[in-house]
Order: structure tokens, then sequence, then C-alpha cells
């Protein structure tokens, strides 16, 4: 076991507590709305496109801006982005909740987007970059942070949505304020070294024939993602706090496969093999939505289970993304998350278009679609992955021994 795998994934310093901790209530971001959708969309008489527009604005903005991040991050430092990210935030998350109108809301979502973006992708780097145990331990780490965020931010959504459908928007903003000031407080920005990252630095990135692949992967798949996400509340017909619930167990399954199976996973398969695998079994789960769409039982059990698919894809990307190239980790993951933040924002209003041109099936046939060309762009695109599968013998199994072998 490699002294990397010594170190308990779980005794980091406190600063990459910090973070991690700001990291949660970030990714709750993602799934607070859900359940307040239906609610939303009666209160503020808006249509579900118009609805599920809250997550396009939001996403548009999270990908440009990603392309910008590490330019930014770079001269201001980590520190300042981080908190300007969770400034905004907080900023754009109160007017939402005091909006009178779906245009508003979709407006100050977009706000929400730009803060995320600055968060977000100095987040990943931050905790890469000072945690304990290497890149495999913060790797599990923000993976931890992303399921637990997810898995929290619909119950509540759902607890606060049965209250007012501004109540999760409320809690988004107290949150992200205890986040901020612990971020101010634990986190260090003397000593930091910058390197300042040119501005077509991101663009550049993307010519690299494994981060294209892996983009254009992770962009279809993000459709697959966020169809399952934002579309699924509005055939389910449950209230606020059923959608919450639904989605809580989704989130949970996403975090146990993210954090203990995906790295047992790797131990004896490729990062593009197990990509393989999993990509269709996600498409198979989608395709079996659409046709139980109708019994809620049943799409219920489908979403849960897409949750399982989707907590080791999530991984096994952020992975292979972080090994695909010796590009400055910031640069890597801002090129990517661009291109794949774009993908889920195209998915929720062409999901719910779908919807009322074709019925509530269809929007799933799509997704499982989309989540097909994924995995065929990794087929294809296998001989330039030659990089994220050289060390599969050693970082999957060095993220198993700091997970399993803490206890020994």
């Amino acid at each position: 076991m490699s002294a990397a795998a010594k170190v308990s994934v779980w005794r980091q310093p406190a600063q990459v507590w910090a973070v991690a901790f700001a990291c949660v209530i970030a990714f709750m971001g993602i799934g607070l709305v859900d359940p307040i959708l239906p609610a939303i969309a009666e209160s503020l008489q808006a249509s579900p496109v118009e609805t599920e527009l809250l997550f396009t604005s939001y996403l548009v903005v999270t990908g440009l801006a990603m392309l910008f991040t590490s330019w930014i991050s770079s001269r201001i430092g980590t520190k300042a982005t981080l908190l300007i990210g969770l400034g905004l935030i907080v900023v754009f998350a109160l007017l939402c909740a005091l909006s009178g109108s779906v245009d508003a809301v979709i407006g100050f979502r977009a706000g929400w987007g730009l803060g995320n973006a600055l968060f977000i992708s100095t987040a990943l780097a931050t905790i890469v970059g000072a945690a304990s145990g290497g890149s495999s331990a913060a790797i599990i780490l923000y993976e931890a942070a992303l399921g637990l965020g997810i898995a929290i931010g619909p119950l509540l959504g759902g607890i606060l949505g049965e209250i007012s459908w501004r109540g999760p928007f409320f809690g988004v903003v107290a949150l992200m304020a205890i986040g901020f000031v612990a971020v101010l407080v634990l986190v260090r920005s003397s000593g930091e070294q910058r390197t300042p990252v040119a501005l077509s630095a991101p663009f550049k990135a993307l010519g690299r024939p494994a981060l294209a692949v892996l983009a254009i992967a992770a962009l279809f798949y993000n459709i697959g993602f966020f169809v399952l996400l934002a579309f699924s509340p509005f055939p389910l017909g449950f209230g606020a706090m059923g959608i919450g619930l639904t989605f809580f167990g989704w989130g949970v399954a996403l975090a146990v496969t993210s954090v203990w199976v995906a790295p047992l996973l790797l131990r004896s398969l490729s990062r593009s093999t197990a990509m393989l695998i999993v990509l269709p079994l996600l498409a198979l789960d989608l395709v079996v939505a659409g046709l139980v769409v109708a019994t809620p039982a049943a799409l219920v059990t489908c979403i849960i289970v897409g949750g399982l698919f989707l907590g080791l894809m999530n991984t096994i990307l952020t992975e292979s993304v972080m090994e695909a190239t010796d590009l400055p980790r910031s640069v890597a993951s801002s090129a990517y998350s661009a291109v794949r933040f774009l993908g889920g924002a195209a998915a929720p209003p062409i999901a719910a278009a779908l919807w009322h041109a074709a019925g509530a099936s269809v929007p799933f046939y799509f997704a499982a679609a989309s989540v097909v060309i994924s995995a065929a762009v990794i087929l294809f695109g296998r001989p330039a992955l030659a990089r994220i599968d050289a060390h599969e013998a050693d970082a999957p199994e060095e993220a198993a021994a700091i997970l399993i072998g803490d206890a020994a």
C-alpha cells in the first residue's frame, strides 16, 4: 500500500473540510428546486417549459463561465474566487426568494450559475491541492460532497417547499452564508503561488483529443442526468414532499456508488471499460422509465436505480478528466465542465417540449438515446483515452485502499 493510501480520507486539514462543506451546499442548489417545480409553475402561472428554464439559465451560465474561472482564479487567488462565488450565490438565491415572476427567477438563477461556476471549478482544484492522501482521496471527498449535496437538496426543498416555494431559496441563503464564513475563516491564502493562466487555455485544452472525447461524452451523458433530475418531477405527480423524498433516495444512491462502489469497480476494470458497461445500463434504465412512466412506484424505482449508475459515472468521469492530460487540473476541469454543463442546460426544456408534443415517455427515450451516443463517443474515442487507463492498477486500488483500509 502506498503512503498516500495510509492516510485516512476522512483526516483532512480544516480548510479542506470548509471547502467540502461549501461544496455540499453548492450541489444542493442543483436539486433544490426539483420538488418545487410544479408549485412554481402553479404559483407563478408558468408553463412547464418556462419552469424548466430555471435549470437552463443556471446551467448555461455555469457552463460558459467555467471557461474563464481558471483565468480569474489564477489572478485573484483561490480564496478570493471561492468567496466571490459563494457571495454571488447568496445574493442571487435571496433575489430568487423575493421574486414575483418566473422570468425574474429564471434571470436570478443565471446569476446564481455564475457564482456556482466560480466556486465549483475552484473548489475541486482546492481540494485536490490541499487534501491528504493524494488526488484519489481528494476526488473521493469531492464526490462525497457532490453526492451528499444532491441527496439533501431535494429533501430540504421538499420540506421547505411544503411551506412555500420561496422556502428552499431562503434555506440556501442561510446555508451558503455559513459556508462563506467557513471559507473566510479556515481557508489559507498566504503563501499561495499564482501562475497566471491564459484566457485561451480552456479553449486550447479542448483541442487535446482525450479531453475532447471526455467532454463530448459528458455532454450527452449530462442530458440523461438532467432529464432524470429535472423532468421526472412532472410525470410523478407528487407534492413537494413526495418529490423531495424520491430524489433524496436518488441522491443517496448516487452518493453510495460514487464514493464506495466506483473505487471497487475500478480495481478490476479500466476506466474506459467501466464507462462502456455503466452507460448502456443507464440507457436501459431510462428506457424502462419511459415504459413505466404512468406508474409512479415503478418510475420512482427507475429514478433511484438511475442514481446508482449516475454515481458511478460521475466518479469515473471526474477521475478520467484529472488523469487525461498533463494540463493544470483547474484548466482541464474548467474546459470539461463548460461542455458538460451545456448538455445539462439543453435537456430540461427539450424534455418538457417533447412531453407536450409526444407524451411523457418520449423525454426518457430521448435521454436514453443521448446516453447511448455518450457510450459511442467513448467507444470510438477509446484510442485517445489510453492515458486514463494507463494506471488502472494503482490509482483505483489506492482509492479503494484509502476507504477500506481506514479500519485496518
